[in-house]
């Protein structure tokens, strides 16, 4: 990357709604195209409405991150759109909080499968294009990644395997001059989970601060690499 980010282009998983919109809305306006992916082609379009109705500029795709065959598609129709991938951003989670006595199969699976099997199958997809413009792979995981809590153990694990899958994945392809760094939130005023942002959430880190995170990663000189990111609310909720 360099400092000049005009017609660089990216993939946002899970662009829809929350921290994956709020950098894509950063990214459009430093001069980026972007592709944001939802579950629904319904959800991905209608996001991409709000952030520009230029498809010069925006693209909207349905993937479901868990399949390596949806994604391997994404990829593609981003190629196809816009002639290259130069960043991708694996944003799309879920989270399943329940003591390991009343956690499900289903409950577990869908977690791994998402959070950890997910940013595998988005990066095992690009791979090729990105070695291509030498780009930029982010994953987003959580400070659930190095902090364990109670009733957690999917999310943990998922989130814990993410850091270790991507620090290693940074190693594996600092040789064909692609950077990857992890983002670790700690509370961010999202969706997640079910979960409305509303006034309440002033105090918490907002999307377009992961955003600008995003942003400056991708300005930093290429010669250094901040390869894991913990960032945290500035004073905790009352």
């Amino acid at each position: 990357m360099t400092n000049n980010l005009t017609n660089k282009v990216a993939y946002i998983t899970g662009g829809s709604k929350g921290i994956g919109f709020g950098i894509a809305k950063t990214l459009l306006a430093n001069g980026m195209k972007v592709a944001i992916s939802s579950r629904t082609l319904q959800g991905a379009k209608q996001a991409a409405d709000l952030l520009s109705t230029d498809t010069s500029m925006v693209l909207a795709i349905e993937s479901e991150v868990s399949s390596l065959s949806s994604e391997i598609k994404a990829v593609k129709a981003v190629i196809d759109h816009f002639g290259k991938l130069d960043v991708l951003v694996a944003n799309a989670g879920v989270g399943h909080f329940a003591p390991i006595d009343s956690l499900t199969a289903e409950q577990w699976k869908e977690t791994i499968d998402t959070n950890l099997t997910g940013v595998f199958n988005s990066v095992k997809a690009s791979i090729d294009s990105l070695k291509q413009t030498e780009g930029y792979i982010i994953t987003v995981a959580s400070l659930a990644g190095t902090n364990f809590f109670e009733s957690a153990s999917a999310y943990n694990a998922s989130k814990f395997g993410l850091v270790g899958f991507t620090q290693a994945i940074m190693l594996d392809l600092r040789k064909y001059g692609i950077k990857v760094t992890t983002i670790m939130p700690g509370s961010v005023a999202t969706h997640f989970n079910n979960h409305v942002p509303n006034d309440a959430d002033a105090w918490k880190i907002q999307p377009e601060d992961i955003g600008q995170l995003v942003e400056d990663l991708l300005k930093m000189n290429p010669r250094t690499l901040p390869s894991k990111i913990e960032v945290r609310p500035s004073k905790p909720g009352k």
